[in-house]
């Protein structure tokens, strides 16, 4: 697919898709050593869009299985058409009254039917589905299975024929080899742990949000219309928003449709109320949108001066408010929270252990005495 690691990054970049050296590097041993990868990180952050850029930059077809709760591999690999084979069987219903028209008793007349199984389990019937539609191709696909953490371990089990062998086995057929390696990429946002397994099987990179002079870079190549220099100022408001803990944090795609929202209403400068007006295309939930609107004029007047991200300065959050943020992190993890006498407070705020009384030996035998003729008894 690609001659270097630089031809990846120019070939990439000529159909949209901005690639850092490391994710060009990892692409391009992937496909020297036709193995699948997977791509772990938040939403929004180009996973998805790689195995898309891959597709036109190699002019390969684009095979995609979407991954969700209660998925099975009829869903993933093949499944039979039994209306297809209904239909079939009304229609040769007459033909099959011939086939079993001179035997002497239902047995034989099963052992008859039985024998045309292989007329009703054929390809004929067959209804493939996206994993054995990739490993069946004549042609090079790029096969896109998306979001694999939304699906249950058991279509992780089905998936590790495919990623290992490049085959689809089917009983009624036999095994079927891919012709030509697909270019394999996996998603993942880490909503939950994936088998060893299947990471074993697959190169592994994990994609973050871009620095601001790269995220900037994809606004820009994504022609939205912004002025660069307001583009400039958005990125940093977006960033800071990221800062807060939000329960959504803005994804680079948010990024750019904020970018174009602003450029259609025309905006000239990055004022507060414009920003708080159109915050809801990047803010998704009742509470972060509470968040961003009260930490709103700091970043505002952070994009006008050009300071680097003073998002806790203008935010504190409230250490009662749990699960949200640095400052709730910190307050959590304060030396001496639980008082004296804790595990990590300092020395001086640590009380003196209790004295324990002394017993005498004559106290300490009547007790022991009386103890032991109680049990005697």
């Amino acid at each position: 697919m690609f001659d270097s690691v630089d031809d990846v990054i120019d070939r990439l970049a000529s159909v949209g898709y901005l690639a850092d050296r490391q994710l060009a590097t990892s692409v391009f041993v992937q496909s020297r050593l036709e193995k699948p990868i997977l791509l772990e990180g938040p939403a929004g952050v180009g996973k998805t869009e790689l195995a898309k850029a891959l597709s036109k930059a190699s002019g390969r077809r684009l095979v995609r299985l979407q991954c969700y709760e209660g998925q099975d591999e009829t869903k993933a690999l093949y499944e039979w058409d039994y209306g297809k084979q209904m239909l079939y069987t009304q229609l040769l219903r007459e033909k099959i009254g011939q086939i079993i028209e001179d035997s002497t008793d239902l047995a034989s007349a099963i052992t008859r039917i039985s024998e045309q199984d292989s007329a009703f389990f054929s390809e004929r019937f067959l209804a493939e589905r996206p994993l054995l539609a990739a490993v069946r191709a004549d042609e090079p696909v790029v096969l896109l299975i998306d979001e694999v953490d939304r699906s249950d371990e058991a279509l992780e089990a089905v998936l590790l024929e495919v990623l290992a062998e490049q085959q689809v086995t089917i009983p009624e057929l036999g095994t079927f080899a891919a012709k030509q390696a697909p270019c394999v990429v996996l998603t993942s946002n880490n909503t939950r742990d994936l088998s060893a397994a299947l990471k074993r099987r697959c190169l592994h990179l994990f994609l973050d949000y871009p620095s601001a002079e790269r995220e900037l870079d994809i606004i820009r190549r994504k022609q939205t219309g912004l002025d660069d220099v307001l583009a400039e100022h958005l990125v940093s408001v977006v960033r800071g928003l990221r800062s807060l803990g939000l329960r959504k944090p803005p994804s680079i795609s948010e990024t750019i449709d904020w970018a174009r929202t602003l450029a259609v209403l025309g905006t000239e400068s990055l004022a507060h109320q414009q920003l708080a007006d159109t915050i809801s295309v990047v803010v998704k939930y009742d509470r972060d949108l509470e968040r961003a609107l009260e930490a709103l004029p700091g970043f505002t007047a952070s994009a006008e001066s050009d300071s680097d991200r003073p998002a806790t300065a203008v935010y504190q959050s409230d250490p009662d408010d749990e699960g949200h943020g640095k400052a709730v992190r910190e307050q959590r993890n304060r030396l001496g929270r639980h008082g004296p006498g804790h595990y990590g407070a300092r020395a001086e705020d640590v009380s003196p252990q209790p004295r324990i009384p002394e017993v005498s030996a004559s106290q300490g035998d009547r007790s022991f005495t009386s103890k032991l003729g109680r049990r005697t008894r």
